[in-house]
């Protein structure tokens, strides 16, 4: 390693880290938590232990902020040091590339903490995906796309419940609407709303012939607090029919699953992998009250589509293509990030760590 280099890196790193401090407003945070701090000197701060955990978890998501940030300063400011000392021999130049690789991985993942700050982002997430035309190809495609977020939820050791399951008509699924629960879950999925494409020789057509298919993708926040949320039974039409994915005793023989459409807006949700019909409806309403208050977000102040920065209307606003038909290549046509031959088959296995960071850090302008 030539000294030129160790110099660009150094540069990368300041510049880097600066921005991230620019865009948290350090002297803020440490004001806020200085703030919140006094708050738990008094002598009733514990009277109401919701708030009082919150304020706690305030408090230490701060520390950790300002802790990771003075640790990378404080190694950047090492780097530079041994930069000084570079003419000293090997052992020096083995430190510096420690120092290189220590603060490239740190950076990396403060930068990725740091753009999962938004509003929803520590939530739980509803993911829908709807097969566009094409019939047995098309369901095809979803069910590939259902298998890889089920991989990259594996991976990621989040919990994954199915809430109901079209089946379709040869193959694949006609339908299917998952929530997914764990850290940073919706703050990580967000980028995968918007519409799939997949170019491919399709293994249903007896020509070998190449197909394109699309598949839609809805991600949406959980949320925990409805309390502006309010249902009467006269907004909405509630349909019961026989669960037709597999499931355990009874589910299969009754009419357990639940449709619940919301008149005024026309949304429909389903839920059928319960074992009873209230339970159902119960979590189709959860569903429900999620996609009407992400709708009022919408209408009130364009939140969620700012955090997403897509909107699924059509077929039209395709956010990636899965091409493995006459080349193989996943390219985000949002960030340009793409990958290629065997790194194409892998993202189907569920590896979207590339995809999913380069489109958080498209939103917030860090290289």
């Amino acid at each position: 390693m030539e000294r030129y280099e160790i110099v660009k890196y150094l540069e990368d790193f300041k510049t880097r880290l600066n921005e991230l401090e620019t865009a948290l407003n350090i002297p803020k945070i440490e004001k806020l938590k200085s703030e919140l701090e006094e708050k738990t000197y008094k002598v009733n701060f514990y009277d109401d232990q919701k708030k009082a955990k919150e304020v706690l978890q305030k408090i230490k998501y701060y520390n950790d902020i300002l802790r990771e940030d003075q640790d990378l300063n404080n190694k950047i400011s090492d780097l530079t040091v041994f930069l000084e000392l570079f003419d000293a021999g090997e052992d020096v130049l083995n430190e510096i590339k420690k120092e290189i690789e220590y603060i490239e991985v740190n950076l990396k993942d403060f930068e990725i903490e740091i753009l999962l700050n938004k509003e929803y982002d520590d939530a739980g997430v509803i993911i829908e995906l709807h097969p566009g035309a094409g019939g047995t190809e098309a369901q095809d495609w979803a069910e590939m796309l259902f298998r890889m977020y089920t991989m990259y939820s594996e991976k990621k050791g989040f919990k994954m419940n199915v809430l109901d399951y079209q089946d379709g008509d040869e193959a694949g699924l006609k339908s299917v609407t998952f929530e997914v629960d764990g850290e940073k879950a919706y703050g990580l999925l967000k980028s995968e709303h918007g519409v799939h494409r997949l170019v491919r020789i399709s293994p249903f057509d007896s020509n070998a012939r190449r197909h394109t298919s699309f598949c839609s993708c809805s991600v949406t926040p959980k949320m925990t607090d409805f309390e502006e949320i309010e249902i009467r039974p006269e907004e909405i039409r509630v349909d019961t029919y026989r669960s037709s994915g597999a499931g355990g005793q009874s589910v299969n023989t009754t009419d357990s699953a639940v449709r619940i459409t919301h008149l005024e807006t026309g949304i429909v949700v389903q839920c059928q992998n319960e074992r009873s019909q209230i339970q159902n409806k119960e979590k189709a309403l959860e569903v429900l009250k999620a996609k009407l208050h992400q709708l009022n977000e919408e209408k009130r102040q364009e939140k969620l589509d700012q955090l997403i920065d897509i909107s699924i209307n059509s077929f039209g606003g395709q956010i990636r293509s899965y091409v493995y038909h006459p080349y193989r290549m996943v390219k985000d046509h949002r960030t340009n990030y793409e990958e290629l031959e065997n790194s194409a088959n892998d993202v189907l296995n569920g590896n979207l760590d590339g995809f999913i960071n380069s489109f958080l850090k498209s939103k917030f302008n860090v290289r």
